[in-house]
């Protein structure tokens, strides 16, 4: 009999792809917390939706069927928990997400020099043309700038400042990363959202007709101020 030669299997294909997600921090009480989840879900419908979320429970201890029902209660907002970070991993039922650690992490090499190396400088996305509707741009190593406008239902994710040589209309956040001193500039102000460092402020805080022109937002403790560019 003629041996039979089997073709190889494909290698698998695997590639790596980082996400931005939202963390939230419940606290104590947790019903009067997810009333001012619900508020700000009110405030910007639709802004949660299809976005990685993670549960952040250090500042609260829960029990296995609390955690549960915080889970439960986060779906029944339309919003899928990606993991839970800040909890024992015993506290985590098989039918829960995972545990996280860290977030982003940084391995040092065991050979590595002993002299720092020159901080390289920050990165920057130049963008030349308008961001419209629908679209979501995200860079999370640095500065974003728009030659142009942010139209409505768009948003500009960055993890360093955020220029806009147009008028702002969609939402835009800053310093994603923890970088406190990032800002928000724009030409004219007719935003949905603000946010720096998590820190945010939506339409209904915002009264455009006192910034008619040229506008920075900066974060004074945990205020975002929007203030015009004299």
């Amino acid at each position: 009999m003629d041996a039979v030669t089997l073709p190889k299997p494909k290698p698998i294909r695997m590639r790596g792809r980082s996400y931005v997600a939202f963390v939230f921090y419940p606290v104590v009480p947790i019903m009067d917390w997810l009333e001012e989840v619900d508020a700000t879900l009110r405030q910007s419908p639709g802004f949660f939706a299809g976005k990685p979320v993670v549960l952040d429970l250090s500042a609260v201890d829960l029990s296995e069927n609390a955690i549960a029902q915080l889970v439960a209660a986060f779906e029944q907002r339309d919003l899928r928990i990606l993991g839970i970070e800040g909890v024992d991993a015993a506290r985590l039922t098989a039918s829960l997400p995972p545990l996280l650690n860290g977030g982003r992490h940084c391995a040092i090499a065991p050979n590595a020099p002993k002299k720092p190396e020159p901080k390289p400088k920050p990165a920057s996305l130049l963008l030349d043309t308008q961001v419209r509707s629908g679209q979501s741009v995200v860079f999370p190593e640095g500065d974003i700038t728009v030659v142009g406008s942010v139209s409505s239902g768009a948003e500009i994710v960055a993890g360093g400042s955020i220029h806009v040589y147009g008028t702002l209309r969609g939402r835009a956040m800053a310093g994603i990363n923890g970088n406190l001193s990032a800002r928000i500039y724009c030409h004219k102000i007719e935003a949905e959202l603000l946010a720096i460092d998590g820190y945010y402020r939506t339409a209904e805080e915002i009264d455009a007709t006192l910034y008619a022109g040229p506008t920075q937002v900066w974060l004074d403790g945990d205020i975002v101020q929007i203030t015009p560019l004299n």
